[in-house]
């Protein structure tokens, strides 16, 4: 590295805080970081590819970095810039590792620093200081003399200037809010607080809608929340996601109350450097900004330009190994691709505020094979990743897998899949064996089609002309549910339209309206349910499921049926059952699987092994009464869960890995040490291996797993003895 003759003087003393420090606890009450200072201009190159600091999360060994001054063409007190490596509180850096430059120079070897990341190196700091004789010297002695207090401060300030990207963010958006709307604040607020782990002051939404935005950024040194606060990025990437309860963390290196990142980030500065004593110099903590290649500092107070001059402290990324965040979906199914569709994110709050993921797409897969990728933009007031509008081909219809994925820094890295629909392809039709309607009652109407997820609306199209909206539910993000009420007039074809999201025109399903001469549908009411689990097989784990209407593959369920309008049961009757795939998987009848009661009430056995293999997902069940007329309406029963063998849970020594070992594990959704699942692992779909590592270790004694079969409930699953 470069070496400047005047870097070798050594000044007697040490540095001092000044006046700044000396005010103590004063700095509880100082503003937080609002005013503008120096502007720098920096670049990564690794193996080859350049990036701007703003797409950089964290240095490696043999990285170059490239930082010149941005300062105004009217800037009219020269600054001198020394940058430092740190490789630990008790090892101090060797002179080599310490370079300076004089940024108001016209030659480029002297207003630049151009740096390679040594091998041993952990933190990067860069100082500020008008220029001065003697300087030099001075700052040397002191990163030299006490490199422990400036691998502290590098700390701090790095992780207050990601915490102050979030709060900037959300503030950003909040006021942003003034075009969008009375109640733009009222519906975005909450997404944006979430997106963002910011606290959400929710009295702000009960106030006048001019009075909303101004009261949801005050006390803003409050706003910011992280539930794992500590100097490390990865730690941060990984952390629980937090929402609108969580209170403020405590800060491990601090061991104290993390009450406002930028209040506390000053005053553990001046106390980090209370031993310094000398009254040519003070330090001023700078949080960084980081947009494009341009490194913004920004400050807690204004600096001096007379002794004792302000000496500026900022961080550049650690040096440490790039963890990309473990990006969790927060879809409840399938989603519309329709112009401006989100694919919703937990887990990252760092993908809004930072371009640290950058080049972002998703893999759009039909079912043909065929793949295209469709850029995406991050949007924390939709709580995910924005589609483009590009338009795609007519083949890319019904059902589509995205997945998404761009770059972490330098490094590639993958997000969720997701399930995407899109109108187009097949029509919508009855699903077979729906029957006719009859006239006179309410009819359920199943709906087989392309992009259930788009439906905005079905209506009823009577043989007059008129229109009348129905009530409809999306069924297992396959088929719609749709109740048709039907008086007595009602008679011969009429036809349900069905509207969807990117189509200009609603499709007309014709549907059969019979008059009520014959018998009615039988209908039943479950009276009692019990789910009996199975044992496992010899050398498995047992495994209990936590939802009270999940019906493992080894289980039994038992569930009583009283009949209703006057029904009552006899011998011919079946309880037939059904999955979201396939109807009439199973008929239980009177000495098979159903028994009586009395003449009203009927108890039914159904055994997960007697259904077809590849039984899954929702079971329905229905009356059917042979040769009296259509069946009864189909009714939801359990939900059948398949179960992996697992065979071993162990891990390793304090703070280490554990491994998850058995068969079947394609059926595990995702492994973690904690109920948040932000120290875990995503099982990828069509998984093949027989083991599963998890990078963290619980703290309790139990991993926690969630199955693919029922990713909303947690299992716990203790470690072998």
């Amino acid at each position: 590295m470069r070496r400047s003759a005047g870097l070798r003087r050594r000044v007697a003393g040490t540095l001092t805080l000044g006046a700044w420090m000396a005010a103590g606890t004063s700095l509880a009450q100082s503003a937080p970081f609002e005013l503008s200072g120096p502007e720098l201009k920096v670049q990564v190159t690794r193996k080859g590819q350049t990036l701007p600091i703003g797409r950089v999360p964290s240095l490696a060994p043999g990285d170059t970095i490239i930082v010149r001054g941005a300062l105004p063409e009217n800037q009219s007190t020269n600054f001198m810039l020394m940058s430092a490596f740190l490789r630990g509180a008790t090892n101090p850096p060797p002179e080599e590792w310490i370079d300076i430059a004089r940024i108001w120079k016209s030659k480029e070897k002297d207003n630049t620093l151009t740096l390679t990341v040594p091998p041993d190196a952990r933190q990067l700091v860069l100082l500020m200081v008008p220029e001065t004789g003697g300087a030099e010297g001075v700052l040397e002695d002191a990163v030299r003399g006490k490199p422990g207090e400036f691998v502290r401060a590098s700390q701090d300030l790095n992780q207050a200037s990601l915490d102050h990207s979030r709060l900037t963010a959300f503030m950003a958006a909040i006021r942003a809010q003034d075009d969008s709307g009375p109640e733009y604040l009222r519906t975005v607020a909450p997404v944006l607080a979430r997106s963002l782990s910011i606290k959400l002051q929710e009295d702000c939404l009960l106030k006048v809608i001019e009075l909303q935005a101004s009261c949801l950024v005050q006390n803003r040194e409050t706003l910011v929340l992280n539930d794992v606060h500590t100097s490390s990025l990865a730690d941060t990437l990984t952390g629980t996601p937090t929402d609108l309860a969580l209170r403020l963390s405590a800060t491990k290196e601090a061991g104290g109350g993390y009450y406002s990142p930028y209040i506390a980030v000053a005053r553990d500065v001046a106390r980090i450097f209370g031993a310094f004593s000398n009254p040519q110099f003070n330090y001023l903590a700078s949080l960084t900004m980081r947009q494009d290649d341009r490194l913004s500092l920004l400050l807690n107070a204004a600096p001096s330009f007379q002794k004792p001059k302000s000496v500026m402290v900022a961080a550049m990324p650690a040096i440490e190994a790039d963890i990309p965040p473990q990006l969790r979906s927060a879809a409840k199914g399938p989603i519309c691709l329709s112009a401006g569709a989100v694919l919703p994110i937990e887990g990252a709050p760092l993908i809004y505020s930072t371009d640290f993921a950058h080049a972002m797409k998703v893999t759009l897969t039909a079912s043909s094979g065929q793949t295209v990728e469709v850029p995406v933009t991050p949007r924390a007031d939709k709580g995910g990743y924005v589609l483009s509008g590009d338009p795609l081909p007519e083949s890319f219809s019904g059902d589509l897998r995205a997945r998404l994925h761009g770059s972490w820094g330098f490094i590639p890295f993958d997000g969720p899949d997701f399930i995407l629909q899109r109108p187009g392809g097949k029509a919508w039709q009855p699903v077979s064996g729906a029957g006719a309607l009859v006239a006179g009652r309410s009819n359920e109407l199943l709906l087989e089609g392309p992009g259930p997820a788009c439906v905005e609306a079905v209506m009823l199209r009577r043989a007059d002309g008129s229109m009348t909206p129905l009530t409809w539910k999306n069924q297992d993000g396959r088929r719609l549910s749709v109740t048709v009420p039907l008086d007595e007039t009602a008679s011969g074809e009429l036809s349900v339209e069905v509207r969807q999201r990117g189509r200009a025109t609603a499709e007309m399903v014709p549907v059969q309206v019979q008059k009520r001469n014959a018998p009615a549908r039988p209908e039943a009411e479950v009276l009692a349910r019990t789910i009996y689990p199975g044992s496992p097989s010899q050398g498995a784990r047992s495994l209990t499921l936590t939802g009270k209407d999940l019906l493992p593959d080894n289980g039994e369920v038992v569930f009583s049926l009283r009949g209703k309008a006057g029904l009552t049961f006899a011998r011919g009757d079946a309880v037939e059952i059904a999955s979201a795939q396939e109807e009439g998987i199973a008929r239980l009848t009177l000495g098979k699987g159903l028994k009586l009661e009395s003449a009203d009430v009927a108890v039914a056995s159904l055994r997960a092994a007697d259904l077809p293999a590849g039984t899954f997902g929702p079971l329905r069940f229905r009356i059917v009464r042979e040769g009296k007329g259509a069946p009864g309406e189909w009714q939801p029963l359990v939900t059948l869960v398949r179960l992996p063998r697992l065979e071993g849970v162990t891990c390793g020594a304090q703070k280490g890995q554990c491994t998850v070992a058995g068969r079947d594990l394609f059926l595990v959704a995702s492994v973690a040490a904690d109920d948040a699942f932000a120290r875990g692992i995503v099982v990828q779909p069509g998984y093949t291996g027989r083991t599963l590592t998890v990078p963290h270790q619980p703290t309790d004694g139990s991993l926690r797993l969630r199955l693919r079969d029922d990713p909303a409930s947690v299992i716990r699953l203790p470690l072998d003895r």
